[in-house]
């Protein structure tokens, strides 16, 4: 039997399936996150400059992915989600940069990626910190592995006009502020913006 998935965020076991999308449930919650994420402005404050190394953190079914292949100049994109189910989706949907060498997708979490010490010039992490085990020991890992200068984005559902399920899914300004004291504590400039149904914390090294 499976370990429940609990989260730094809760005092219950996370049982929902786009925190361990398995099977058709999770074949369907990771279509459901391709309609939903607004992975747009996620791209605008990521701010991806040409030959850059970006890892995304939970990359799910692989949206924010190609997004960065067709509108971005990264050089590398690496990828780490804990789902094999995922795994499979995003594959199947960068396909051919996969191929190309310029995309890997790996099984990994936020506090345990598998790269090298300040190995990538970006991160960024959309919708899954809210689910991570321990907070602290995902961002000390996100600041191990960017290099100085670099930058953590970490953008979770709210924002100034989230819609209704937007809504269900924001986090208390309580834990909003631990995530940015959190990143305080480790990054020389931290920075948060209230997006249309995201919170933004921007985060450089």
């Amino acid at each position: 039997m499976d370990t429940p998935l609990r989260s730094w965020a809760g005092d219950r076991p996370v049982t929902s399936p786009f925190a361990r999308p398995v099977g058709t449930r999770g074949r369907l919650a990771g279509r459901f996150m391709l309609w939903t994420n607004k992975q747009d402005d996620v791209l605008h404050i990521l701010d991806v400059q040409p030959e850059d190394r970006v890892l995304e953190v939970g990359y799910g079914p692989g949206g924010l992915v190609r997004l960065l292949v067709a509108r971005s100049g990264a050089a590398v994109i690496r990828g780490v989600d804990p789902s094999p189910e995922m795994r499979r989706a995003a594959t199947r949907a960068n396909r051919g940069a996969i191929r190309s060498g310029r995309v890997t997708l790996d099984l990994g979490t936020a506090d345990h990626t598998g790269l090298a010490d300040q190995s990538v010039d970006r991160v960024a992490s959309v919708n899954n910190v809210g689910i991570w085990p321990d907070l602290e020991a995902g961002l000390r890992e996100l600041h191990r592995v960017v290099r100085p200068g670099g930058v953590v984005v970490i953008a979770w559902h709210g924002g100034v006009s989230p819609g209704p399920i937007t809504r269900r899914l924001r986090l208390p300004e309580a834990k909003l502020q631990r995530i940015e004291r959190a990143l305080q504590k480790l990054f020389a400039d931290v920075s948060r913006r209230d997006m249309r149904s995201l919170v933004v914390f921007k985060a450089v090294r």
